[in-house]
């Protein structure tokens, strides 16, 4: 793969800076597994996707994650919970499903998967589905909200609780992305998770990209509303700002973080930079700096994570237990504690 072919200045990243801070288990909590068939969108040809993962990686399967793995963080035995990457309507939802779930019993005890959904789909629906393939959990996205508003929807617009009682009943996972400008930080957002969380205690909640909180400010205002929830993780996915880990670590406890890759996001070059309130993915070909007064190339977003959450470990001082957990004792307990349904 051309694409993964590493740089030097990859295998300086590399070698100097994140050799020594990657344990030798990984637990990828947040990647992507799917085919760019099963987006069904009539103009996906001109679509903010098709320079990216449709071009790059438009099929994922166990093996292109194993071999993605292995060449950017060689030498580590690899586990991971997968999902399919949310297509905006219309999505082949089955196919997705079905696809994933194939895909993840390559990995033997390796591999967990959750399943994607809408919230047109009942409670009957979402159960069948797990029942059917095995899989552990919902992955909903805000794309998908019943108002049709996919930025500044509630939880609930797009992850209704007639499926969340399904999670909670039966123990499952849901990997959620909030919606909202302000993210977690939003007050809609905090007051959805308190008393969803609260009200459906058995469900185990996984917020994606740091609670979505690319920058600190967002964890930070919220931090002490969040910690101690019970049935709350987080997942580091694609979040290259120090600062943001820091918070994270320091607000809700590093025993409830977990690291996550977004594969194939986390493969292709580029870092998310954060400015204001905002954040934005910052790729090779998207701005027009003048770089000539330095080396212009850019390494892996997944490098510029993985320095991030290095980096915003200093202040919380890690310990090796700590750091072994971050990477993969939480999030190995967190998938076993999920019982496939019978």
């Amino acid at each position: 793969m051309g694409e993964l072919d590493l740089t030097s200045l990859d295998q300086r990243i590399w070698a100097e800076e994140l050799d020594g801070f990657v344990p030798a288990k990984v637990f990828d909590v947040h990647t992507h597994i799917y085919r760019w068939a099963f987006d069904l969108a009539p103009n996906k040809a001109t679509g903010p996707f098709v320079d990216g993962i449709g071009k790059l990686f438009p099929e994922v399967t166990w093996e292109l994650a194993d071999e993605v793995d292995a060449a950017l963080m060689p030498g580590r035995e690899m586990e991971r919970l997968a999902f399919p990457f949310p297509f905006p309507h219309p999505c082949d939802f089955d196919g997705s499903n079905v696809y994933v779930a194939d895909e993840v019993a390559k990995g033997g005890n390796a591999g967990r998967g959750l399943g994607l959904v809408h919230p047109a789909m009942t409670a009957e629906d979402v159960e069948t589905m797990v029942r059917r393939t095995g899989l552990i959990g919902f992955k909903p996205y805000r794309w998908y909200a019943s108002t049709g508003d996919a930025v500044e929807g509630r939880l609930t617009d797009f992850m209704p609780e007639h499926q969340i009682a399904v999670a909670d009943r039966l123990g499952l996972i849901i990997m959620m992305h909030l919606s909202k400008r302000d993210a977690i930080a939003d007050p809609d957002n905090i007051a959805d998770v308190v008393r969803l969380s609260e009200k459906y205690p058995g469900a185990k909640w996984i917020l994606a990209h740091c609670a979505r909180s690319y920058s600190p400010w967002a964890i930070e205002k919220v931090a002490a509303k969040l910690r101690g929830l019970p049935n709350v993780w987080y997942d580091t996915s694609t979040v290259c700002d120090s600062d943001a880990l820091d918070a994270l670590y320091m607000g809700v406890g590093v025993d409830r973080v977990m690291y996550g890759s977004d594969d194939m996001i986390g493969p292709m070059r580029g870092k998310y930079i954060t400015f204001g309130n905002a954040w934005a993915y910052l790729s090779p070909t998207n701005h027009s700096m003048s770089l000539a007064h330095c080396d212009p190339r850019m390494t892996f977003v997944r490098y510029e994570q993985l320095r991030a959450m290095k980096r915003g470990s200093r202040q919380v001082g890690l310990s090796t237990a700590q750091r072994e957990a971050l990477f993969y004792g939480t999030a190995r307990a967190l998938v076993d504690s999920v019982q496939l349904p019978q």
